[in-house]
């Protein structure tokens, strides 16, 4: 496959926000570089996979919309994530978009989305990977269970589980969303 302008551009990518929202900047000038971003994100074997979700992430922020024309291969794909620097960002982005469909109702996600959001949330959160998607999940999933009612008990049992085993940081927001269950 031919290597696009706009991924050699991905090679530049850095963890710093600045970066990030420069990279966020180019496509939110150009909305038609949006899908090859999407695509990029989920292309496993590309080194750069990670950075563009690290872009997607910063998009979303301003235009959480865009995404909702590709939800069906957003929704259906987070489940292969195996990078947990892409892993990260995914997981924010599935609590802006659970926040939007259930607080804001602005985007609207359909049950098959729900699913595969609450399945990857849940997987976050028990897998080894770091706080940052696990505290992102945590927050998700309180959200989904305020519609699911199975969603609570379930999250509530995994996150006393493990609650000794953890950092400060998921510590914190294990008791910020435990608060809120009770």
């Amino acid at each position: 496959m031919m290597v696009t302008e706009f991924q050699k551009k991905l090679e530049y990518v850095t963890g710093y926000r600045v970066n990030r929202q420069k990279y966020a900047n180019e496509v939110l000038d150009n909305p038609e570089l949006f899908p090859e971003l999407i695509r990029l994100c989920f292309e496993v074997s590309d080194k750069n996979a990670s950075k563009a979700f690290w872009v997607l992430e910063f998009v979303c922020y301003q235009k959480l919309e865009w995404l909702e024309d590709h939800l069906d291969f957003f929704c259906s794909n987070i489940k292969n994530l195996k990078e947990e620097r892409a892993i990260r960002p995914a997981a924010k982005i599935c609590q802006l978009l659970v926040h939007s469909h259930f607080k804001k109702k602005e985007i609207q996600l359909s049950e098959k989305h729900l699913e595969e959001i609450t399945e990857s949330s849940f997987d976050w959160l028990i897998n080894d990977i770091k706080v940052a998607p696990k505290a992102y999940s945590m927050r998700t999933l309180y959200i989904l269970g305020q519609h699911y009612d199975w969603i609570h008990p379930e999250l509530q049992t995994i996150i006393t589980k493990d609650f000794s085993n953890h950092s400060a940081a998921y510590k914190a927001v294990a008791k910020e969303v435990l608060k809120k269950i009770k």
